[in-house]
């Protein structure tokens, strides 16, 4: 049994999408669990799942107007919406939770308006199941998205350790950290941007509807065995790579769609650290 599930991964891995995803799986996992901790600290959750509905709107556009890169589109608009719901947040007019309504939900029902008004597929119904759950999206990276998705995540991890520091200061009190002199609107700008990226990348792994999974779990489930900040964030993207290894090697050979693969894997590897939480 277990030479033949080793023959049929060897066998797939000889084509070269497969190598890609894998490539592309890890990097996103990675970066999702970086600035999970922070985003779930900071009871910021709700943002990944704001711009994913923003990125699927940004993602109808891209196809109405047939962009080849859909990249060239979606990632501007998700940054700016990124930065409309900080500011929303901050707003004495418009509260968080009321941005986040207007924004996310208005451009996933226009999303998928345009879509149904103006486009020109057989399979509309299978396109936005694929842009929503990420069914097959993994499997068609050109080597072009790879390399842009390995660039971008030296970008979001540089930045994150860079700033390593400063973020942890506006994590766990940001009114000291703004006494102090630290500019936290900026960073916590900074943070907003950088977890726009990650949604537009995840969105090839997981599809809009499940990235937020990727930046809440694997937090979520450090945080049951370790209480220590350095040591919740290393657990997180151990965890989080892990996971997204299983969740695609698990589609490829049960054949499942490897967004939501992943998210169970996710779902089981909360269960398991929340028990030996509990035993510790």
């Amino acid at each position: 049994m277990n030479g033949n599930i080793i023959e049929t991964l060897m066998f797939y891995f000889e084509f070269p999408f497969v190598r890609y995803a894998l490539i592309a799986g890890v990097l996103i996992a990675l970066c999702s669990s970086l600035l999970g901790v922070t985003l779930v600290l900071k009871r910021f959750s709700f943002i990944g799942d704001g711009l994913s509905h923003v990125a699927f709107g940004a993602m109808a556009i891209a196809t109405l107007f047939s962009v080849d890169n859909d990249m060239l589109i979606v990632m501007p608009i998700t940054i700016v919406s990124a930065i409309l719901l900080l500011r929303g947040s901050e707003s004495r007019k418009v509260r968080g939770d009321a941005a986040l309504a207007m924004i996310s939900v208005g451009a996933l029902a226009l999303g998928y308006l345009l879509l149904n008004v103006f486009s020109t597929s057989a399979n509309l119904t299978g396109d936005v199941c694929s842009t929503l759950f990420g069914s097959t999206a993994i499997l068609t990276l050109r080597v072009d998205e790879v390399w842009l998705c390995v660039a971008m995540s030296v970008i979001v991890v540089g930045v994150f350790l860079f700033f390593y520091n400063k973020v942890f200061a506006i994590t766990f009190d940001e009114s000291f950290a703004r006494a102090t002199g630290t500019k936290t609107e900026l960073y916590n700008l900074a943070v907003a941007i950088v977890t726009a990226v990650i949604i537009v990348l995840a969105m090839n792994l997981v599809g809009s509807l499940l990235t937020s999974a990727l930046i809440v779990f694997p937090a979520l489930s450090a945080m049951r065995v370790f209480k220590s900040y350095k040591n919740v964030i290393i657990c997180s993207a151990i965890l989080s790579v892990v996971c997204a290894v299983m969740g695609i090697l698990i589609s490829i050979i049960a054949s499942t769609p490897v967004g939501s693969t992943i998210v169970a894997v996710d779902i089981v590897g909360f269960f398991a650290f929340s028990l030996i939480g509990k035993i510790r």
